[in-house]
């Protein structure tokens, strides 16, 4: 029995978060190159992105490349930017097939120019998806969306746009990458690691998390479905109290 069968209908999360972690770890243990192991990633996200329609899922979010990422050695930062127009090139029909949606967080003005241009591509093409929209964040870090999102604002308390008394935490909000998204409502991390690593820490205040010891080319629909299970079973209070939580439902 697939553990599909045991999730609560009712309850899936609106919003999974999910750091893929493990690519080059999960190479390393085969004698692989770790661009072996990226290559593998892709298709996990196929079986997740397939796993995530069928659980009801709405919005699913890919940590696929962070701007600590720029830092790592300039071939393999070449080979994931080659990886990534190759495979949207390759997922972007299976994509629209299934009614997937494709969006960006991130500062994609650093992007390669081939790399953007495919990636618009894919959202143009992609736009009329229903069934899941994906986001892949993409040269992301959330200290650099703070950092982005607090000189709009100064910006625009300069100009006169906006109050300094008026500033909420929902204009903060408003002012991030994520202002069409609701917040996580799970997190996963695969690859054993337990931190979210500059990932949506506005976003995810109030997210349950999810850490896994699997490598993220071995994570497949089952896992995912194990995780959302782990989900359903925990009572979330935002503060409140349980009793609080019983009387609203």
């Amino acid at each position: 029995m697939s553990l599909f069968d045991k999730l609560d209908h009712r309850r899936h999360p609106t919003h999974i978060a999910i750091i893929m972690d493990g690519n080059g770890r999960w190479a390393k243990a085969r004698g692989l190159e770790r661009a072996e192991g990226h290559r593998e990633g892709v298709n996990t996200i196929r079986r997740v992105v397939k796993a995530a329609i069928k659980a009801s899922v709405q919005h699913l979010t890919l940590y696929a490349f962070s701007t600590e990422n720029w830092y790592r050695p300039a071939e393999e930062v070449d080979g994931l930017m080659d990886l990534m127009v190759y495979a949207i090139t390759r997922e972007t029909p299976e994509l629209k097939k299934n009614g997937v949606s494709i969006s960006t967080i991130g500062d994609t003005s650093r992007l390669p120019v081939n790399v953007r241009e495919t990636l618009e591509a894919c959202i143009r093409e992609t736009a009329e998806g229903r069934n899941l929209n994906l986001v892949i964040a993409i040269s992301y870090s959330s200290k650099w969306e703070l950092t982005e999102a607090t000189r709009r604002i100064a910006d625009d308390v300069i100009k006169g746009v906006l109050k300094g008394e008026d500033i909420s935490e929902g204009t903060i909000s408003k002012y991030l990458t994520t202002c069409n998204l609701p917040d996580p409502d799970l997190l996963i991390r695969t690859g054993g690691e337990q931190r979210i690593s500059n990932f949506l820490l506005w976003q995810c205040a109030y997210t349950e998390f999810y850490f896994t010891e699997t490598f993220w080319p071995d994570f497949g629909e089952e896992e995912l479905y194990k995780a959302i299970l782990d989900y359903q079973g925990r009572e979330r209070r935002f503060g409140k109290i349980s009793e609080q939580i019983e009387l609203e439902k």
